[in-house]
């Protein structure tokens, strides 16, 4: 008879116990004993849910009216962004046609050219511009006058500039009325596309020298040096455009300087002159 476990063992003899299956005992390990404090939450389950309560229903999804509010923020930002981008364009744009034109209405171009033209320093030792009339011609033409002081004679100075003038597309102007008035020095004509150009060299005004002692006008405040002496040669340029200038029209059989008008008419000590008897 075999021995049970309700029946006491023998001295000395082991008694065999029932073996556990090897899997529960690897959950038990696993597991481990149990924690009397209870179940331990999650952190990222979020807080435990009360006796009694149903979980939270997902996020719904937006509202009719809260797409409409939100398409209206995004194209007014759309709008916002475009119009920002279309004032920077037009600033861009419109600062270099503005830089330009400011230029063109501060320097003229045909002060321009004569600058560039090939003189020495010593023919344009000081330089004075005018100018005047309007470049558009709305009610008179514009006038450019140069004023040029040199430090050699007349004649050298004038070769030079009028060798200039040849180098820079100009051309002599062979017409009456050049100069329009006697002038002492050498006086020339010019012409190049639609503007004529009169070039004067002379000798400069000087003071002359004093007369027994005291001088032949009276002493201005500032001081000229050298007042006795005169050196150099004085050059004026004066510009118009070929339209303003009379010369390129059909000239007179006289010249008007000479002849001149009247502008006021024979006014008779009778303005109804004689009365013509009626007939009887």
């Amino acid at each position: 008879m075999e021995p049970t476990d309700r029946q006491p063992a023998r001295a000395g003899v082991p008694v065999p116990r029932p073996a556990e299956p090897p899997a529960v005992a690897r959950a038990a390990v696993a597991v481990g004993p149990a924690d009397p404090a209870g179940p331990r939450p999650d952190p990222t389950s979020g807080p435990p849910l009360r006796p009694g309560a149903e979980p939270d229903a997902p996020d719904a999804p937006p509202s009719g009216g809260a797409r409409s509010e939100l398409r209206r923020r995004i194209r007014e930002r759309r709008r916002l962004r475009a119009g920002i981008l279309a004032l920077v364009s037009l600033v861009i744009l419109g600062a270099v046609p503005l830089y330009f034109g400011i230029r063109t209405l501060a320097h003229d171009p045909v002060f321009d050219s004569l600058d560039q033209l090939g003189v020495p320093e010593w023919a344009a030792a000081k330089t004075v511009d005018d100018v005047s009339g309007s470049r558009w011609c709305l009610l008179d033409c514009r006038l450019r006058e140069r004023t040029v002081e040199s430090q050699r004679a007349p004649k050298e100075t004038a070769q030079v500039y009028e060798r200039a003038l040849t180098d820079a597309g100009w051309r002599p102007w062979k017409v009456t009325r050049c100069p329009e008035q006697p002038a002492k020095g050498r006086y020339t004509c010019w012409r190049r596309d639609e503007l004529t150009l009169d070039l004067w060299v002379r000798e400069p005004t000087c003071v002359p020298p004093p007369v027994n002692g005291e001088p032949a006008i009276p002493p201005s405040p500032v001081a000229k040096p050298a007042a006795g002496k005169c050196t150099g040669s004085l050059v004026s340029v004066k510009v118009r455009n070929a339209i303003d200038d009379e010369r390129t029209r059909p000239q007179p059989s006289t010249d008007p300087s000479l002849t001149g008008e009247d502008p006021f008419p024979t006014i008779t000590d009778d303005p109804l002159g004689e009365l013509t008897p009626s007939p009887s």
